[in-house]
């Protein structure tokens, strides 16, 4: 669910919200240096090196640390860019939990969780890395607890520009805030994404892929998009709904995935934490 339920003067939404982990997710692999240089090994298209959070994140852990070590980066790229799905935020809680390891620093989750928080509203909960109800701008965290169905997760071949569906003035911004009991207990009866009507409003196909799944499972958008998902009792039964979609021709321009829905994030179970 993605409730808004105001605007602040600086511009950012008041949220209400519910993250959950999924296993599928980019890897990182890191080097130690000790020159003090900080480099992303293979590029993404698009993204400048120095602007990417993977750099960013390590080199303010560096600066706020006063490390003179450095490292060497490179990146399994497996989530879509623009998905919606968390990767950019994801990759930048790796690099300061990863990092925070490596050089042995000693920082607590909380310290690097306020770290992330100047590198993006979601970074946050992957430092924390557990199931959570997020108010704020997504940064008020109260861990939860929640079922892991299995989720098929599309994206059909579309970019979203975030920026423009906050900015949009047809935007829901005025929804009634709920209590967290009453979002956990109604489950789905409860849960909406407020961005969906704008996000399909201006991005038709993410419409067509939205009612495509619906056939089979109730369907939702993640965050602002363009990636949507459903959740499915069984394995077998996800794997038969994308099986389905990649028979279909006019669809196969789409990626389909099936995720195993987790309360604690992989980065948890790879640092041991």
């Amino acid at each position: 669910m993605l409730h808004i339920v105001g605007r602040r003067q600086d511009g950012y939404h008041e949220l209400q919200t519910i993250f959950q982990f999924i296993d599928l997710c980019d890897q990182l692999h890191f080097s130690p240096r000790h020159d003090g240089v900080i480099e992303l090994t293979n590029a993404i298209t698009g993204v400048a090196h120095d602007d990417n959070l993977i750099v960013r994140a390590a080199r303010l852990l560096q600066q706020a640390s006063g490390t003179r070590l450095g490292t060497s980066i490179s990146i399994d790229k497996n989530l879509p860019m623009g998905g919606g799905l968390g990767g950019g935020s994801s990759n930048a809680a790796t690099v300061l939990m990863g990092l925070n390891h490596l050089w042995k620093l000693g920082l607590t989750k909380a310290e690097l969780a306020r770290l992330g928080l100047t590198l993006g509203a979601d970074v946050p909960v992957f430092v924390h890395g557990h199931s959570a109800w997020a108010e704020g701008v997504g940064e008020k965290l109260t861990s939860v607890t929640l079922d892991t169905p299995w989720f098929v997760v599309i994206h059909p071949s579309v970019s979203v520009a975030t920026p423009a569906i906050f900015q949009d003035p047809e935007l829901t911004r005025d929804s009634h805030p709920i209590t967290m009991a009453r979002a956990l207990q109604g489950g789905a009866s409860e849960w909406r994404n407020d961005c969906e009507a704008t996000v399909k409003k201006r991005y038709p196909p993410i419409a067509v892929a939205l009612d495509w799944l619906a056939q089979y499972a109730p369907s939702r958008l993640t965050g602002t998009g363009a990636c949507l998902f459903a959740a499915f009792d069984s394995q077998q039964a996800a794997q038969t709904t994308v099986a389905g979609l990649m028979h279909q021709q006019k669809h196969q321009h789409w990626q389909a995935w099936v995720a195993r829905g987790l309360n604690a994030s992989p980065l948890q179970d790879a640092l041991g934490c």
